[in-house]
């Protein structure tokens, strides 16, 4: 089973496929783990290893990935295992996939290194409009974080406390400001969702926001799903850096 370490940190991964590399940062709150990938109308990680060297993964405390509870800059520290594991396998710059709460991820990957992230699609960003205030804390990470304390000697009850209030008392899509947003010159494809956790409007308004941006509002319908993948394979394929298709 392929784990990366650093700092106390062991994370699960598998590589499929060869070319440029894409990662992939699976649904699930903090439940993101590769296998989320098949509970999705879209799975990146059947559909393009022939293409790419495709790269997913599970966070940290989700499914074969554990390490220290982070409590000061959570999303920071998450970011910092997911180019952490591409310097690992010798990745400088990659494409990215997100879903849910891997689309806050690919923002603070744009806050952080953004001249590693060359282009990143968003399937269902996640988070807070008037639709749903105060919708993801606690709940998202409280049972999550029982289920922590129960296994782990070295995490108590008080640190999930101080992690969840770090890391999701925050505004609109979490992890980093509004105003970074129309910032990003790295192109996105952003695919709303559709309900309480991944509101419309926080789909739309992210693809207002974000200066390169390209917007495909119906992909998760059956009747929908051909049409949206072949957009998003368009969208990869585009922005694969020449020389290396």
């Amino acid at each position: 089973m392929p784990q990366y370490q650093r700092d106390g940190v062991s994370i699960y991964y598998e590589e499929h496929g060869s070319g440029f590399p894409l990662l992939l940062i699976a649904p699930g709150g903090m439940n993101s783990t590769v296998d989320f990938w098949t509970r999705m109308p879209i799975n990146p990680v059947e559909l393009f290893p022939n293409e790419f060297r495709v790269v997913a993964m599970d966070q940290r405390n989700a499914g074969r990935s554990t390490g220290p509870l982070p409590t000061e800059d959570p999303w920071r520290e998450m970011v910092g295992d997911q180019l952490g594991l591409m310097d690992h396998l010798g990745i400088d710059r990659f494409l990215v996939i997100g879903c849910c709460i891997g689309c806050s991820y690919i923002l603070k990957q744009a806050e952080l290194a953004p001249q590693r992230v060359v282009a990143g699609i968003m399937m269902q960003p996640i988070g807070l409009d008037e639709t749903n205030p105060g919708f993801f804390e606690p709940r998202i990470y409280k049972e999550w974080g029982e289920q922590l304390v129960q296994r782990r000697s070295d995490i108590k009850a008080e640190d999930v406390e101080r992690f969840g209030k770090a890391m999701w008392d925050h505004e609109f899509v979490i992890s980093v400001p509004r105003e970074f947003i129309s910032t990003v010159q790295i192109p996105m494809l952003v695919m709303p969702g559709n309900d309480m956790a991944h509101p419309t409007g926080v789909g739309l308004e992210v693809a207002r926001l974000l200066p390169k941006s390209e917007l495909v509002e119906h992909w998760k319908e059956p009747e929908a799903v051909p049409q949206a993948i072949e957009r998003m394979r368009q969208f990869l394929r585009s922005h694969t850096p020449a020389g290396v298709a």
